[in-house]
């Protein structure tokens, strides 16, 4: 998955940064067909803002923010959100699969 970061009226530590491309990666187990990311950091007085959207092939975008005192507690907010989202999407898709053929023959 390709991971476009953007810092926006602030300045974030490498690791922080390096975190998020980790933390971005492993969210694609949750949903196979995710192409890209585009994560938002940005700073308003002492709030910490975190905005990621996740761009997935043939389906909508899922979006989620974070606001915290600190880039990390922002960063763990929204990863939490975003695994959440993905997770309940991805089972939502495998309910509502009709039953194999082989069982509707068998039947009969």
């Amino acid at each position: 998955m390709r991971v476009q970061i953007a810092e926006r009226h602030c300045d974030v530590p490498d690791e922080v940064l390096d975190r998020t491309q980790q933390q971005i990666d492993r969210l694609a187990k949750y949903q196979p067909r995710a192409s890209a990311a585009e994560v938002v950091y940005s700073e308003e007085k002492l709030t910490r803002k975190i905005e990621v959207i996740i761009h997935i092939d043939g389906s909508e975008a899922v979006v989620a923010h974070a606001d915290a005192p600190a880039f990390r507690a922002a960063l763990d907010q929204v990863v939490d959100r975003l695994r959440r989202q993905l997770r309940k999407q991805r089972e939502r898709r495998r309910d509502h699969k009709a039953p194999p053929l082989s069982k509707g023959v068998e039947a009969e």
